[in-house]
């Protein structure tokens, strides 16, 4: 898969957890600029659009600057504007630029109280994992960051507050899991994650159904 695809899975994974930021805010921002925001990230049909995303979480975050949760957007939307270039420079920039704010908003996410802090019923500490995880399972392999990506996203999958997350937020990390495993040729783990997203009648159950069908058994 080309890298451009790639990123471009970064803001469909995530959207599948569109329902768990949505409420309960226990941060200072505005909830329906971050949505507005959050909708152009996620659905961006045009490179307007992803440059739209950038700009307003950047926005946000001059605001706030140390809020992990915006800083981890805000780096996954810069990192996503490497698409909408044809400039080698340009789309290393972005991405650099973009990694660099994943890996501060780790390290902010690091000195949170994880029980205390919430987006919705999900505990910041594991969204931003989550983006950040994304995005460096999306980038090309040459940046590196792939196994710091798969790292994140099991360290997600054994958090003592991952099972008393939303289902939709579940599923979703679930369902990224199951798509690495099938890319590394792990076709059981692919099965446990995706079996969990159907007990769990996630909304991604229907998806789930369809991968396990393409899993010989």
């Amino acid at each position: 898969m080309n890298a451009i695809n790639k990123l471009s899975l970064v803001s469909a994974v995530i959207l599948s957890s569109t329902l768990i930021c949505a409420v309960n805010s226990a941060n200072a921002f505005s909830e329906s600029d971050f949505q507005m925001n959050f909708k152009s990230f996620t659905q961006a049909k045009s490179d307007a659009d992803a440059e739209k995303a950038a700009t307003g979480f950047q926005e946000m975050l001059k605001a706030e600057p140390a809020n992990p949760l915006l800083m981890a957007y805000a780096g996954a939307a810069t990192t996503k504007l490497a698409t909408t270039t044809i400039f080698p420079w340009k789309k290393m920039s972005y991405s650099e630029d973009g990694l660099a704010m994943l890996d501060k908003a780790l390290q902010l996410s690091s000195n949170t109280n994880a029980a205390a802090v919430m987006h919705g019923t999900v505990p910041v500490i594991l969204e931003a994992k989550f983006v950040a995880a994304n995005t460096f399972l999306a980038v090309p392999g040459f940046m590196n960051r792939g196994s710091q990506g798969q790292k994140l996203l099991n360290e997600i999958l054994q958090h003592p507050l991952f099972s008393s997350t939303a289902v939709d937020f579940r599923g979703a990390v679930w369902m990224r899991a199951a798509n690495l495993a099938i890319d590394q040729k792990h076709p059981e783990l692919a099965k446990t994650y995706l079996n969990a997203i159907i007990q769990a009648n996630a909304p991604q159950a229907a998806n789930a159904n369809s991968l396990l069908k393409g899993i010989p058994s």
